[in-house]
């Protein structure tokens, strides 16, 4: 049994809330900290409502971009790992705290700094040596996408081929949250994630496209044909670092047209600007006032129908034979939210989450340094996976579309 400290309270802290809250044989004491220690109180009040609270819970106020702060807490509470669910400008700042107070780390999404819209890895794979000499794990990227997919592809060339060559990550949601234009999770992450510029790998190489200039009708099981749009999104820095036979790697997600108009209404507006402007005498960013005005995302779950379905399409060779594989996995928003109070992105982020950190501290992703989910054995997780409320599922030799 062990103490985690869980930093974050939004969709998906709620997920791993309720998540972790269902195996106290392995989570026996947690502290759940955010800026604002209400939103902390209202989750604990759901966990009671449902019969959850069977470990040692508290909550706390923290201020995740004070390192000092973060320290004092982690030295206070001595937990064995931070599941951080917070925003990705803090990554490295939990870092920091994980470092100066001997405790493990692990997060969902990549550090990104707050005055540019970039995202890359570099940042956090530079801490590399420290943990490895305090002897600390430090688990990068253990959502959905990133994690499950770079996880389904770990899988996926252990059991399935000799070489993999083209891989192609198809993010599908599906769902309907009867809202004119809302973000599945955070607004600001959301839009500025969105509006970059594609990006892909190809013979060694990266190419960059317009943004959502590239797209294409594909098939997702059990929803039919979505328009899927081709992105940059962060594992694939991973996963073409970690399967160098990889001859290209591309990263698609579906949208809405109602979605889309509202998007560049947005831009041609300006309100997706991430520099401040003087507003009668204050400095405010436009992205932030409109994820002030936006819907919250963790309300949408109550009126969420359909699926999301995410997966990898991979081909390569097996036994000196082509070979294609399709893993991917379709998460129920009703059926998300009637078990934590969540829709489904939240759930398909904070799942894996639960899921990772059983799995270090069960002592099976345990290991000094800095590491990208894909870098461990992929078979338990996998195990766990589908128990956890996310099935997957498997079709080989089939067309890829892609």
């Amino acid at each position: 049994m062990s103490r985690v400290l869980i930093i974050g309270a939004g969709g998906v802290a709620t997920v791993v809330a309720h998540k972790v809250a269902a195996h106290p044989e392995v989570f026996s004491d947690v502290l759940l900290a955010s800026r604002t220690q209400s939103k902390c109180d209202n989750i604990i009040k759901s966990l009671e409502s449902r019969g959850l609270k069977k470990a040692q819970w508290q909550t706390a106020r923290v201020d995740a971009d004070n390192v000092p702060e973060l320290t004092a807490l982690m030295e206070k509470f001595k937990p064995e790992l931070v599941i951080n669910v917070a925003l990705p400008y803090q990554d490295l700042h939990i870092m920091d705290a994980c470092l100066a107070a001997g405790v493990n780390y692990m997060d969902t999404a990549n550090y990104e700094p707050l005055d540019e819209a970039k995202y890359q890895y570099s940042w956090q794979w530079a801490y590399h040596d420290r943990f490895k000499e305090a002897g600390l794990t430090a688990i990068l990227g253990c959502g959905f996408d990133p994690g499950v997919t770079s996880i389904f592809t770990a899988y996926a060339a252990k059991h399935h081929f000799d070489e993999i060559q083209y891989l192609d990550i198809v993010d599908c949601n599906a769902g309907n949250h009867g809202k004119a234009f809302a973000t599945n999770f955070n607004p600001e992450i959301n839009i500025r994630e969105i509006t970059q510029r594609g990006k892909y790998w190809e013979n060694g190489d990266w190419h960059e496209t317009d943004p959502l200039s590239v797209h294409k009708a594909l098939n997702y099981p059990r929803v039919g044909a979505k328009e899927s749009y081709l992105m940059y999104h962060e594992e694939l820095e991973s996963l073409v670092k970690h399967y160098p036979t990889l001859k290209r790697a591309r990263f698609w997600m579906t949208f809405g047209q109602e979605y889309l108009t509202h998007l560049r209404v947005i831009q041609n507006i300006g309100m997706d600007r991430i520099d401040p402007i003087e507003y009668e005498g204050h400095q405010i960013v436009p992205i932030q006032f409109l994820k002030a005005v936006l819907p919250n995302p963790g309300d949408l779950g109550a009126n969420y129908t359909g699926w999301t379905s995410i997966g990898c399409r991979i081909r390569g060779i097996k036994d000196g034979k082509e070979k294609t594989y399709y893993i991917f996995n379709n998460c129920s928003h009703e059926v998300a939210y009637k078990e934590t109070g969540t829709q489904g992105v939240s759930y398909t982020t904070g799942v894996p989450a639960t899921v990772g950190a059983m799995m270090h501290l069960k002592g099976l992703w345990k290991q000094p340094g800095v590491f990208n989910v894909e870098q461990f054995d992929p078979d338990p997780f996998l195990k766990e996976l589908g128990p956890e409320g996310l099935p997957w599922e498997e079709i080989i030799n089939g067309d890829l579309e892609l």
